[in-house]
Protein backbone atom coordinates (compact mmCIF):
# COMPACT_ATOMS: atom_id res chain seq x y z
CA UNK A 1 0.00 0.00 0.00
CA UNK A 2 1.42 3.36 -1.06
CA UNK A 3 0.10 6.76 -0.08
CA UNK A 4 -0.42 9.18 -2.97
CA UNK A 5 -0.71 12.96 -2.75
CA UNK A 6 -1.82 15.03 -5.72
CA UNK A 7 -2.91 18.61 -6.21
CA UNK A 8 -5.13 20.00 -8.95
CA UNK A 9 -3.96 23.61 -9.43
CA UNK A 10 -6.88 24.57 -11.68
CA UNK A 11 -9.58 23.40 -9.26
CA UNK A 12 -7.45 24.04 -6.10
CA UNK A 13 -8.12 20.55 -4.72
CA UNK A 14 -5.68 18.47 -2.69
CA UNK A 15 -6.11 14.69 -2.75
CA UNK A 16 -4.43 12.43 -0.18
CA UNK A 17 -5.09 8.78 -1.04
CA UNK A 18 -4.12 6.07 1.43
CA UNK A 19 -5.25 3.02 -0.53
CA UNK A 20 -7.24 1.95 -3.59
CA UNK A 21 -10.00 0.08 -1.79
CA UNK A 22 -13.59 0.86 -2.78
CA UNK A 23 -15.08 3.88 -1.02
CA UNK A 24 -18.15 2.96 1.01
CA UNK A 25 -18.90 6.27 2.72
CA UNK A 26 -17.98 9.96 2.49
CA UNK A 27 -17.90 12.17 5.57
CA UNK A 28 -17.71 15.98 5.30
CA UNK A 29 -15.90 17.98 7.96
CA UNK A 30 -17.10 21.45 7.17
CA UNK A 31 -17.24 22.79 3.63
CA UNK A 32 -13.64 22.07 2.61
CA UNK A 33 -12.59 18.68 4.00
CA UNK A 34 -14.07 15.36 2.92
CA UNK A 35 -12.95 11.99 4.25
CA UNK A 36 -13.70 8.90 2.17
CA UNK A 37 -13.99 5.70 4.18
CA UNK A 38 -13.30 2.13 3.07
CA UNK A 39 -14.11 -1.06 4.95
CA UNK A 40 -10.67 -0.85 6.59
CA UNK A 41 -10.59 2.84 7.53
CA UNK A 42 -9.73 6.07 5.75
CA UNK A 43 -9.18 5.64 2.03
CA UNK A 44 -8.83 9.27 0.93
CA UNK A 45 -8.93 12.83 2.21
CA UNK A 46 -10.02 15.54 -0.21
CA UNK A 47 -9.44 19.20 0.61
CA UNK A 48 -11.42 21.69 -1.50
CA UNK A 49 -10.06 25.21 -2.09
CA UNK A 50 -6.84 24.07 -0.44
CA UNK A 51 -4.71 27.17 -1.13
CA UNK A 52 -7.60 29.62 -0.88
CA UNK A 53 -8.37 28.46 2.67
CA UNK A 54 -4.66 28.21 3.64
CA UNK A 55 -4.86 24.44 4.09
CA UNK A 56 -2.05 24.15 1.52
CA UNK A 57 0.86 24.21 1.85
CA UNK A 58 0.76 21.86 4.80
CA UNK A 59 3.06 23.30 7.44
CA UNK A 60 4.82 21.22 10.07
CA UNK A 61 6.75 23.35 12.54
CA UNK A 62 10.39 22.53 13.32
CA UNK A 63 10.84 20.01 16.11
CA UNK A 64 12.62 22.55 18.34
CA UNK A 65 9.20 24.08 19.00
CA UNK A 66 8.13 20.72 20.43
CA UNK A 67 10.94 19.56 22.74
CA UNK A 68 9.18 16.26 23.51
CA UNK A 69 9.66 15.22 19.86
CA UNK A 70 13.23 14.14 19.32
CA UNK A 71 14.53 13.78 15.77
CA UNK A 72 15.88 10.35 16.62
CA UNK A 73 12.27 9.17 17.03
CA UNK A 74 11.84 9.54 13.28
CA UNK A 75 15.06 7.68 12.50
CA UNK A 76 14.12 4.50 14.35
CA UNK A 77 13.22 1.29 12.59
CA UNK A 78 9.46 0.75 12.38
CA UNK A 79 8.04 -1.42 15.10
CA UNK A 80 5.79 -4.36 14.37
CA UNK A 81 2.79 -5.39 16.38
CA UNK A 82 2.50 -9.01 17.34
CA UNK A 83 -0.76 -10.77 18.14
Amino acid sequence: MTMEISYDEIEDILFIRFNHEPIIRDISYGWHVNVSMTENGIGQITILEAKTTNLLPIYLPPTHQFPWIARREFDREPTTLSS
